[in-house]
């Protein structure tokens, strides 16, 4: 049963509720939610609810109706995030896990680490006990491949997963691996189950060949009771009657089991399809279906592989799937999880990755937020505002949120130390540049960019209960989407449009308001929070809408390791050809300008300052030597492009990888 507390329960109420479910051979989690606390009780007694109903401190109870109680949605509401040495299995995170099928040798697990690394895995997976179905074929390196995938993954910073097919094994594999990995074949292994939860580590169980979705739920129930509260889902496809691939990937599972738990789902369509060209873009379609993440197999060369090389990627196949996920990621309202990635010498040992500081005390974002136990962003609007969902995107629940009233006062808020970061929005894809942070970013000298988030941009229009699209007289929003929905708004020219810093500025004047005559226009997201209800979805008038924001810092308090992506300011020498040279300095050191902006410097009628955004080609792995070309572009054009007279001031906005979350 789930026992809802009251909101402002005494400790002492609170203890006596606990003992009275413990005498009665219950077990107890507490769930601190954002709105109520519950106490989820199961056990094998049955308990009347009604002798729970009358303890001072209970406010309702609800019966579990499910037969898995712990892994039920009934007994937590809001999703589980499972965390593994800083990588977050669910959440606003999509998180992909990527190795070969066994280890097979030190060389193999090493390239295969740095190539995953490289481009975008998070986890490292290996097999090193495997469970085939003929009793000749390999049979894994035992307990040599754990220790070898763990050296493998701590080289790379990457957590590892690996199969156990035996509770005997795990005294071999307890100090090696990070998350233990139960196979289709033992899904219903029960005492292997009871065994691995009793360890408290996170674990990821996949779906038997023939399992229903109940069964699958009913084995993680197992895990859940037994001691470890880090459950991850896995669908990898069932046994049909079809031939045509290796499984069929029951995509439809996804939906329906985010439905009945609150635990995260990965996809593994290595398994599922079983051919290699189909892996990425049945892995995409798990994205779309709402998958937290994918477990994908790569091998350097799955022509030589020992165990299932013809569904292992090649390492460029990877690299060009973690691209699509990334354009797809902002469409399903996720951000791709990343971690950077360490610099190798070639005898495969690790050494320190170069910064862009040699200062002992820069760090990384997630570090400094890691260090100091939490952080503060500020953004500009209120609740639900898209810059809002932005910074859950970016640092999904790593920091509080501090609502301001402007972009200026967001800088402020970090120059003034009331904030640790700020998140601004710098483009559209529709409606261009956002100027004023532009300008912002040029006067204000001791702030940064440290890192940068895309998301999709889907706009609704709320009002209150018993307004209808006939009683709108008056629109409020931000000038943005005023632009972006123009073509429904010419629908309605009677409608009075009032601008607001934010959308959920817009969509709290409106609930204050109490009027049916108002609308907002936000995301829906937006509605449920100020208890206003959707009159009309997707009025963007191109579904193609995103936004990029910046999250900007003072300037010298982090740094990023690996940077793929710069801003630069400069102002071009009023001399014939000077901004021709100084955009060849990008060519030279073989950069991709992808943006080019000008703007009219304050105070000098007709003179204009250029506003660059450089990044890596495409398909250049993130590396310490490929983004030091960045580095040494804007390095001289500080310094000898000054000496030559071919640019004046230049500035240095930020040096950051435009792909990383925390």
């Amino acid at each position: 049963m789930v026992i809802v507390l009251e909101k402002n329960i005494r400790e002492d109420d609170k203890q006596r509720i606990r003992s009275f479910l413990e005498k009665r051979s219950l077990k107890v989690n507490e769930i601190a939610g954002e709105e109520e606390t519950i106490f989820g009780a199961v056990g094998k007694l049955s308990l009347d609810p009604r002798e729970v109903e009358i303890l001072p401190g209970v406010q309702r109870v609800i019966p579990i109706s499910k037969p898995y109680k712990m892994a039920s949605r009934e007994f937590k509401r809001e999703n589980t995030v499972v965390e593994v040495r800083g990588v977050k299995i669910g959440g606003s995170r999509i998180s992909v896990i990527a190795g070969p099928c066994a280890v097979e040798n030190r060389e193999q697990i090493f390239e295969a680490a740095r190539c995953v690394a490289e481009s975008g895995a998070v986890m490292l997976r290996g097999g090193a006990y495997k469970p085939r179905t003929s009793p000749y074929a390999f049979q894994g390196l035992g307990a040599e491949g754990v220790k070898l995938l763990r050296e493998a993954g701590d080289a790379y910073g990457l957590p590892v997963v690996t199969e156990i097919v035996s509770a005997d094994y795990i005294p071999e594999m307890i100090d090696y691996v990070d998350v233990y990995q139960v196979g289709a074949r033992n899904m219903q292994n029960f005492e292997l189950l009871k065994k691995l939860g009793a360890l408290g580590k996170p674990v990821i169980l996949k779906r038997g060949l023939s399992a229903t979705i109940e069964e699958w739920l009913m084995a993680a129930e197992y895990l859940l009771s037994s001691g470890t509260n880090d459950v991850i889902l896995c669908e990898r496809g069932i046994r049909t009657y079809e031939k045509a691939t290796r499984n069929t990937l029951d995509l439809s599972a996804i939906p329906v089991v985010r439905s009945l738990t609150h635990l995260p789902i990965i996809v593994d369509p290595s398994h599922a399809v079983g051919i290699r060209d189909k892996v990425p873009p049945m892995g995409l379609a798990g994205i779309a279906a709402g998958a937290d993440g994918l477990i994908v197999e790569v091998h350097p060369c799955p022509e030589c592989a020992m165990s299932d090389g013809a569904q292992s990627l090649y390492p460029e196949q990877f690299e060009k799937m973690m691209r699509d996920i990334e354009v797809l990621a902002p469409v399903v309202g996720r951000a791709v999880s990343r971690r950077a990635v360490k610099a190798f010498k070639a005898s495969g040992s690790p050494s320190q990755p170069e910064t862009a500081s040699k200062s002992p005390s820069a760090e990384s974002v997630a570090d400094y937020i890691r260090r100091k136990g939490g952080a503060v962003c500020a953004y500009s609007g209120n609740q639900g505002a898209f810059a809002d969902q932005a910074i859950t995107c970016y640092f999904d629940n790593a920091v509080s949120k501090l609502p301001v009233n402007s972009f200026q006062k967001v800088i402020e808020a970090v120059i003034d130390g009331n904030a640790d970061f700020g998140m601004l929005p710098i483009e559209n894809s529709l409606a261009g540049s956002v100027y004023e942070n532009y300008d912002n970013l040029s006067l204000y000298e001791d702030i940064e960019i440290v890192g940068s988030v895309t998301i999709r941009v889907e706009h609704s229009l709320l009002a209150v209960k018993g307004a209808d699209l006939d009683t709108i007289k008056t629109v409020y929003s931000h000038p943005q989407p005023f632009v972006q929905c123009a073509e429904f708004l010419a629908r309605h020219p009677e409608w009075k449009h009032v601008e607001t810093e934010s959308t959920g500025t817009a969509a709290r004047i409106v609930a204050e308001s109490g009027d049916i005559s108002n609308a907002a226009i936000a995301s829906d997201v937006t509605g449920p929070l100020y208890h206003l209800e959707v009159l009309k979805t997707g009025i963007e008038t191109n579904p193609l809408n995103y936004t990029r924001f910046v999250i900007v810092a003072k300037k010298g308090a982090v740094v990023c390791p690996v940077p793929n992506f710069s801003a630069v300011i400069f102002t071009a020498a009023n001399e014939p050809g000077s901004l021709y040279k100084a955009l060849g300095l990008f060519t030279k050191y073989g950069l991709n300008l992808t943006k080019l902006e000008s703007r009219p410097i304050h105070g000098e009628p007709w003179r204009y300052r250029f506003y660059a955004n450089i990044a890596l080609p495409s398909g250049v792995a993130a590396s310490a030597v490929s983004s030091e070309r960045i580095r040494s572009a804007v390095n001289e054009l500080q310094t000898k492009a000054v000496e030559d007279n071919i640019v004046e001031d230049v500035r240095i906005l930020g040096l950051y990888d435009s792909t990383a979350t925390v």
